[in-house]
């Protein structure tokens, strides 16, 4: 396996720690006056999501992680496993409902999401970073009802809930960012 030294640490590279993949999320080079330089690590562990900071030597080395991002097309979900197709080889690809996590409720049907995969298994899935849907739910909006915070909980065809100004009416197709949940715009 290919090992990468600390000095080539940087955000978004994986590596394997404990026999786990990791993503580098912080990467802080510290020269003490007195004593060794080391490198202090946020990483985010790829199978649980769980995020801890880790200290390392200057100079040590760590194995890289065989982890790939791949492009591929949402199809469908049969209830327990979500189906996934790379356009160009027409292969398609099943994740569970774990690997999937919170990004269910952004899964438009052939929208291209990005796979992350580990000894060819899926582990994460990350939804395209704006994606359209309809309002399926909301309260009407009354006229000069400004007061407050300005906005009114939505539920979207997926099951998503997202706060959207006051003139959004039930039956409207809207863009959301997926990374925040907030309310983009309207979709002509």
């Amino acid at each position: 396996m290919a090992t990468v030294s600390t000095n080539e640490f940087k955000g978004g590279l994986k590596l394997m720690i404990d026999s786990e993949p990791c993503v580098i999320l912080e990467n802080e080079y510290v020269k003490p006056g007195k004593g060794q330089a080391f490198n202090r690590v946020k990483i985010r562990k790829l199978l649980s999501g769980k995020v801890l900071e880790k200290t390392f030597k200057s100079g040590d080395t760590c194995e890289v992680a065989d982890v790939m991002d791949i492009d591929l097309d949402y199809l469908y979900s049969d209830g327990e496993f979500y189906h996934f197709m790379n356009n160009e080889t027409f292969e398609q690809i099943a994740a569970d409902a774990k690997a999937v996590g919170e990004s269910v409720k952004w899964l438009v049907e052939n929208n291209t999401c990005m796979l992350t995969l580990w000894n060819g298994n899926p582990i994460a899935v990350t939804p395209p970073n704006f994606v359209e849907l309809e309002v399926i739910e909301t309260d009407p909006g009354l006229k000069g009802d400004t007061q407050g915070t300005g906005g009114k909980p939505a539920t979207l065809s997926t099951g998503a809930v997202v706060r959207v100004p006051l003139f959004i009416q039930i039956g409207e197709v809207i863009k959301v960012d997926t990374r925040s949940s907030e309310y983009v715009g309207r979709v002509k």
